[in-house]
């Protein structure tokens, strides 16, 4: 049975990535928040942000990549899960709390992100875009080793 390439194993490291710095910083005792001056909590905004961004980062995984109804699902659950683990595990840090709303915004952020990214062709283009690189010619090549 042949291995898919390894870019694609690659996906995988941005969720898990997220997953490893909301732990971290959830964890901290004291969360400092900006106040942007919108009517919504900048709490609410965050979560609503960054647990919409951990379920595009699943969803772009190869295993997801169909954007199959199913696919989102699993993708948008997947992140209110760990939602409300991380809403969980601030019950027993000291100097935070666990706040329903949050776990809310997490999973209405989730769910926004994934319909966006399956619905709207623009956004995902966006999210896919690769800065193309420029190869050096057999020249430039030649030069630098000269100048070695």
């Amino acid at each position: 049975m042949s291995r898919p390439p390894a870019h694609n194993d690659r996906a995988y490291i941005w969720p898990v990535l997220l997953a490893i710095v909301i732990f971290v910083i959830s964890g901290s005792q004291q969360l400092a928040t900006p106040d942007l001056g919108f009517l919504f909590s900048e709490d609410k905004i965050a979560h609503f942000l960054i647990f919409g961004l951990v379920a595009t980062s699943i969803l772009r995984t190869p295993k997801f990549k169909d954007l199959s109804l199913r696919s989102l699902l699993i993708a948008a659950l997947i992140t209110s899960a760990y939602g409300a683990f991380d809403e969980i595990r601030q019950s027993v840090t000291p100097g935070r709390s666990v706040e329903f709303a949050d776990w809310l915004a997490d999973t209405c952020g989730a769910f926004a992100a994934v319909t966006a990214y399956a619905k709207w062709h623009w956004y995902r283009h966006l999210l896919e875009w690769r800065m193309p690189i420029k190869r050096r010619s057999a020249q430039e090549h030649h030069y630098e080793d000269l100048r070695k």
